[in-house]
């Protein structure tokens, strides 16, 4: 019976052992999705106040254009809009026009997304979305993405 005692005792043993590198994996799992969210609060601020200062410059070449904050369940980061009013060949049109970049919201991908939507003259010119892994981000990438775009919207704007 002895044997069978200290089989009984290391079984319960192991099992304790295992038990308790479970809850340190979860634990450690825990810290680390703490830490992603740490990282992807940093890059969206840093990005998102990027994004304000770019599109804030739009309507001082484009009269006409203003200026919003985006935040929330969509994103942070900011809009210029302009609504104009053709009254061409006898007909009353609205003309929308708006471009938007924001950074989406933290998920438990651990990406960070960028998504930009470009529309001149109630015509979509773009619908664009970039993410990298939040380990892997490279900050300027972003920020010479959002100019590239913005840049594009700006030029695609004054030829239309």
């Amino acid at each position: 019976m002895s044997d069978f005692e200290d089989r009984l005792k290391r079984a319960v043993e192991r099992g304790e052992k295992r038990s308790d590198a479970k809850r340190r994996a979860a634990q450690q799992a825990a810290m680390s999705e703490e830490q992603y969210r740490d990282l992807h609060s940093q890059l969206r601020l840093r990005l998102s106040d990027y994004i304000e200062k770019c599109l804030r410059k739009i309507p001082n070449h484009f009269p006409g254009f203003q200026y919003e904050t985006l935040f929330g369940d969509q994103g942070w980061g900011g809009a210029c809009v302009r609504d104009d009013l053709d009254l061409t060949k006898g007909k009353r049109q609205n003309l929308y026009s708006r471009i938007e970049l924001a950074i989406r919201p933290y998920s438990s991908v651990h990406v960070l997304e960028l998504a930009a939507k470009g529309m001149i003259r109630n015509k979509e010119l773009f619908n664009r979305t970039h993410y990298e892994k939040l380990g892997e981000v490279e900050e300027e990438d972003f920020r010479d993405l959002i100019d590239l775009w913005i840049v594009e919207y700006a030029e695609q704007y004054s030829a239309s």
